[in-house]
């Protein structure tokens, strides 16, 4: 493909070729700060243990703090090229009962160690495809979820459905098992784009869906798109945008395609020719965006976008917006527990991960220990990081005052270096830097997750960054 951006119209100011070239490399899409690559096995289940038993002793806990669960299904039918997560792909729909049994006994273990039930606010199952579990399934993990947790009225429950896997009947019973919110995964819906994925559903099907979901009441609709996928170009992607934006769901969740097949082997199925260059890749951002905004979508941040009346479009205006495991969010700062094979969870100021693999994970489970298998305590210094960057990620500004009131430390004194890292992305015309703040600018957002990895301590010192995706 020609490494010149292809001649669409966007009406926004696009990052220049040379510019791209220099940023382009892998990056963080800082979901977490620090990142997963610094859990460590000397965070094992004993150590979570201590954690849970200090958060059970709080006052926070005490008082009924709200909660966030994420629950993993592995499970999928078919290989998506594409895909990055931690995924079992099986026809064999028995291999869902063991899995649950796992899952409920790992639910007993964490509610047992919080002691008082706590309310949860916010449930989110993803995958894999959750809706490989069987109706029945569904609602017996809903049910020990129920029963360990008390549910707060206004809590948000979602689910991650595969359009070519659901009926409408099925959405009906998903309706009847209190989720409200709910995600079709489309990506594209180009037919070459789709072959070369392997991932071939029609606009038709996802629109019939959507229409569904909307008459059963679900409080909102997210629909996921990729660029950057093999065979996509400007001219189809920009095909893809205004077929969204005739289904117009509630949010929208626009992710850059990470290559990276050293790491995962399905998508060595994908031919690195067929893939857009960067100043493709930013194009097709640049017409997403021109496409969302102009029908109404309010910009969110680096990867989402939703209509103004959306809570997460609200959270944005009000300053509320988070960023956790599962990108941009509505929830405050609080636990989020992990459940399944390789999930992640965040526990006061420590993330944990459980066993990646389903032996290990069952193992644990078996031994009546949480399966956990990695994780890391944050300091002082991560924590104010943290703080600083998810500032950027969410709202593009960091205010000094905020970090020396929250954290005790200098901007300018504390992160002088990094400050001086920031020149060339000032000059770029990327950032506005001010005496007591950091501006990201409206072109700045294509390069966001690179304006954040200036203060990623990590990343200092030259460490490898291969297993990341490009930042643009």
């Amino acid at each position: 493909m020609s490494e010149t951006i292809i001649p669409i119209e966007v009406h926004r100011d696009l990052p220049s070729i040379d510019v791209l070239r220099r940023i382009e490399g892998p990056g963080p899409r800082y979901t977490s700060y620090p990142t997963a690559d610094r859990f460590t096995d000397g965070f094992d289940a004993t150590r979570l243990d201590a954690v849970l038993a200090q958060e059970r002793q709080s006052v926070q806990a005490e008082a009924g703090a709200a909660l966030s669960i994420y629950v993993h299904i592995p499970f999928c039918e078919s290989l998506c090229y594409y895909c990055a997560c931690n995924k079992i792909i099986t026809k064999h729909h028995e291999r869902a009962a063991p899995y649950l049994d796992a899952l409920e006994a790992e639910i007993g273990l964490v509610a047992g160690r919080f002691g008082e039930r706590r309310t949860l606010s916010q449930l989110h199952f993803g995958g894999g495809s959750p809706t490989f579990l069987s109706d029945d399934e569904i609602a017996r993990l809903m049910g020990t979820l129920r029963r360990a947790f008390e549910f707060a009225p206004d809590a948000e429950v979602s689910i991650e459905v595969d359009p070519r896997t659901v009926t409408p009947l099925r959405m009906s019973f998903l309706r009847s098992q209190s989720f409200n919110r709910v995600s079709f995964g489309v990506q594209d819906f180009d037919a070459q784009v789709q072959q070369a994925v392997h991932r071939v559903q029609s606009f038709e099907s996802v629109r019939d869906l959507i229409r569904v979901a909307r008459d059963l009441g679900f409080g909102s609709i997210n629909a996921d798109l990729i660029y950057g996928l093999p065979r996509q170009t400007a001219e189809s992607f920009t095909r893809t945008i205004a077929q969204m934006i005739e289904l117009r769901p509630d949010r929208i969740a626009l992710y850059a395609y990470a290559h990276l097949p050293q790491r995962f082997k399905p998508q060595r199925r994908i031919a690195s020719e067929d893939l857009p260059v960067a100043g493709d890749r930013v194009a097709m951002l640049g017409i997403a965006m021109d496409g969302f905004i102009e029908c109404g979508y309010e910009y969110i941040g680096m990867d989402h976008f939703a209509l103004p009346e959306d809570p997460l479009a609200v959270a944005k205006r009000e300053g509320r917006l988070q960023r956790n495991f599962q990108g941009y969010s509505t929830q405050p700062d609080c636990d989020i527990v992990g459940l399944g094979v390789s999930a992640i969870g965040r526990i006061r100021d420590c993330y944990y991960q459980n066993a990646k693999t389903l032996p290990e994970y069952y193992e644990a489970l078996e031994q009546q220990r949480l399966p956990v298998v990695r994780g890391i305590d944050l300091d002082h210094d991560d924590l104010t990081r943290r703080d600083i960057i998810m500032a950027l990620m969410c709202h593009g500004r960091v205010e000094f005052a905020d970090i020396s009131r929250r954290h005790g430390v200098s901007m300018r004194e504390a992160f002088a270096p990094e400050l001086v890292r920031l020149a060339p992305f000032v000059a770029d015309g990327f950032v506005h830097l001010e005496e007591d703040t950091i501006q990201v600018t409206p072109i700045g957002w294509y390069v966001v997750r690179a304006v954040a990895m200036v203060f990623d301590r990590y990343l200092q010192g030259g460490a490898s960054r291969e297993r990341f995706s490009k930042v643009v």
